[in-house]
């Protein structure tokens, strides 16, 4: 089975399905991760935190070329961790992807999707606070409406410290995986990401992941789970 993940930013696809992935992957699935932005620059700081400001000074660009360097090769051994062989890397704007024109997004999408032939598609959830991750939803739904390549199902996870921030919180999960043989290489997979880490109780740290992983589990019915809504599913 093929699976394709899009995401905007390179640690979401851990956050939001990293136990999923690594079950695709144990399964023998072959499994795609796209990142469609940099996931730097809209902190325009060169220490990893936010700024008010936007600096376009050389020594800024060079550092941020640097940064985004680094969180390319953290994602690359990430996915090794969860048996991802086929990582993708675009450059849109990190936090600024409604700069672009929706179908440019749309466009580079349907070309991986035409490339790659997905039996599913996992993406982020349309309500996020986050504008990447409701702009990535939105242009995966359109480059992936029926036509002649066929897509069995589409889900949409949540993003720790996006998802659970907006108001409303919408995320209405009805898919549930079984994660807890997974869950140790997601915390792992997780930890490649040094610069994207944060200390409990930010919903980024190692601790909430777990925790998030026992409390969908409990609702499931598992030890560990990851929860999904499904968009559309398929059945001839």
């Amino acid at each position: 089975m093929k699976i394709l993940v899009i995401v905007a930013h390179p640690d979401d696809e851990v956050l939001g399905m990293g136990g999923t992935i690594k079950k695709h992957t144990k399964n023998g699935d072959s499994v795609v991760v796209a990142y469609l932005t940099t996931g730097i620059n809209a902190r325009r700081s060169i220490d990893y935190t936010n700024s008010s400001s936007y600096n376009f000074s050389e020594h800024y660009l060079q550092k941020n070329k640097k940064q985004i360097l680094e969180l390319k090769n953290d994602a690359k051994k990430s996915s090794k961790i969860l048996g991802v062989k086929n990582t993708l890397f675009f450059d849109f704007p990190d936090n600024e992807m409604d700069t672009i024109p929706l179908l440019k997004i749309v466009k580079t999408i349907e070309k991986i999707i035409l490339k790659e032939k997905p039996d599913i598609v996992y993406t982020s959830h349309y309500k996020d606070l986050n504008i990447d991750h409701r702009i990535t939803c939105n242009a995966t739904l359109t480059a992936c409406r029926p036509n002649s390549i066929f897509i069995k199902q589409i889900l949409c996870f949540e993003i720790f410290s996006s998802t659970e921030w907006t108001f409303s919180y919408d995320f209405k999960p009805n898919h549930f995986v079984n994660i807890e043989k997974e869950l140790s290489s997601k915390i792992n997979a997780m930890g490649k990401y040094k610069n994207e880490l944060k200390k409990f109780p930010h919903p980024r740290s190692l601790e909430n992941i777990e925790n998030s992983a026992k409390r969908w589990g409990s609702i499931s019915g598992f030890n560990a789970a990851e929860a999904f809504q499904i968009i559309r599913k398929m059945q001839i």
